[in-house]
């Protein structure tokens, strides 16, 4: 019989028990920083035992402040038995479930990269979709340096501040950016709330973020009207784009590259050393907008989901 128990917060190094020791320094440095911006918790992080030995490992996630976990962060099991990791996903589900959470994720990155190591990619997703889970997002991770190329700031937008344009004229520009969007996520959001409320709920998210007000910006076309949207933040452990949009009547005009370079511009000036953005696979515009602006596609993410209503 398997079971799942939360660990001690003394017990954190068993969540990356049995693991090389590149990954295992590793995880532990990616817990201790979880753990410390609260989006971890000790409470939120298992072993799976079978018989008295552990054969598994996971942990669940939130942004920091949030009480109910949004997400996994860490999954580690035998990948080579076949029945462990849909069998370590359901007990991970129903300890999500019994703290309040109606939706679960989980990101999947390839390669495997820093700080979380996700060998055994194709057995993960068997074990997922085994599991319920669902495809999202099959998307495209970039990362800027410092260092990397930094292209002119775009003079033909004027950016404004939320501040200054207050936050109905900001959620309502924001949600005109997601019409026709080729994100799948913002897609599912527009389908399910209208332009309107995929405003506010994007709004909502990105206001969880580490972020100033002031960087949350519209950018103004040269005639006057808003064109675009810059939402750059920070989550626990790196800095991030957020939001990038464009109006549709201001498309096709290079805005979007204009958007990313604001985003990396303030987050440079606030001292980010390592900005990282997301991307559909098939969102073509956005990804060139990244990679004209001197980002590294340095990993693939495919985003699962698991509805536990």
């Amino acid at each position: 019989m398997t079971t799942l128990r939360s660990i001690s917060p003394d017990e954190t190094d068993l969540l990356s028990e049995g693991e090389t020791a590149e990954k295992a320094a590793s995880l532990r440095a990616y817990v201790d920083g979880q753990l410390e911006a609260g989006s971890i918790r000790p409470e939120w992080c298992f072993v799976a035992e079978r018989e008295g030995r552990q054969f598994g490992s996971a942990a669940l996630y939130a942004l920091p402040g949030a009480d109910v976990p949004a997400s996994v962060a860490l999954l580690e099991t035998s990948w080579e038995e076949p029945a462990a990791g849909p069998e370590v996903l359901r007990l991970v589900a129903a300890k999500a479930r019994d703290l309040g959470a109606t939706e679960l994720e989980y990101a999947l990155d390839t390669p495997p990269s820093a700080p979380r190591f996700q060998y055994h990619p194709a057995e993960r997703e068997a074990a997922l979709r085994a599991a319920g889970f669902r495809l999202l997002r099959d998307g495209m991770r970039w990362r800027w340096t410092t260092g990397s190329p930094v292209i002119p700031q775009d003079d033909r937008l004027t950016f404004r501040p939320l501040p200054e344009v207050g936050r109905e004229t900001f959620v309502d520009v924001l949600g005109r950016t997601m019409e026709g969007t080729a994100d799948t996520d913002l897609a599912d959001g527009v389908a399910k709330y209208s332009l309107r409320g995929a405003g506010e709920w994007i709004f909502d998210l990105m206001a969880k973020f580490d972020h100033r007000d002031e960087w949350f910006e519209i950018g103004f076309a040269p005639d006057g009207s808003p064109a675009a949207v810059s939402m750059p933040a920070r989550n626990p452990s790196v800095a991030v784009i957020g939001h990038v949009g464009v109006v549709p009547e201001h498309r096709r005009r290079g805005y979007a590259t204009a958007v990313v370079a604001r985003g990396v511009a303030v987050l440079a000036a606030a001292g980010a050393t390592s900005i990282v953005g997301d991307c559909d696979a098939a969102n073509t515009g956005i990804a060139r907008a990244f990679a004209t602006n001197g980002f590294d596609n340095f990993v693939s993410r495919r985003e699962f989901g698991l509805s536990l209503a």
